[in-house]
């Protein structure tokens, strides 16, 4: 996949702040969507676990999830469609006006984040976190 401007921001903006490979796309390699396939967490909070600090509050912590993985998609119409077996759980529109989405696999216990890089919060049934639920996070 050509790693074009709008591909290489999402990277680094959201992928790269932390990650133990590298800080910039330059270690990119591709992914199955649109992210960084070499992308590892390497930032630990004492007893909160992994973060993505690439990401808002309540979007940032592995938790217990340690595969938890960030997928990036330029459309809705791009990400893998919202099913029992994939649910949506969180959504929250950010100030680059990108929909961030944390869902779960309930199945096979994998949670995940979806990123899509437009405004699609109207498209996605799940709970709407807004700036102030953020502020207030701890």
């Amino acid at each position: 996949m050509e790693l074009t401007p709008i591909i290489i921001k999402a990277v680094q903006e959201y992928q790269c702040p932390g990650c133990i490979i590298g800080y910039d796309v330059s270690c990119y390699k591709e992914g199955d969507y649109l992210e960084c396939g070499k992308h590892i967490s390497g930032t630990r909070v004492s007893n909160i676990g992994k973060i993505f600090l690439g990401m808002s509050k309540g979007f940032n912590r592995l938790g217990t999830q340690e595969s938890t993985k960030i997928n990036i998609f330029k459309t809705f119409g791009d990400g893998w469609g919202y099913t029992k077996f994939n649910i949506p759980v969180w959504k929250y529109l950010n100030e680059n006006n990108h929909t961030i989405v944390r869902g779960i696999c309930p199945r096979t216990n994998y949670a995940w984040i979806h990123i899509f890089l437009e405004n699609c919060i109207g498209m996605i049934d799940c709970l709407e976190i807004t700036q102030k639920d953020i502020d207030d996070m701890d």
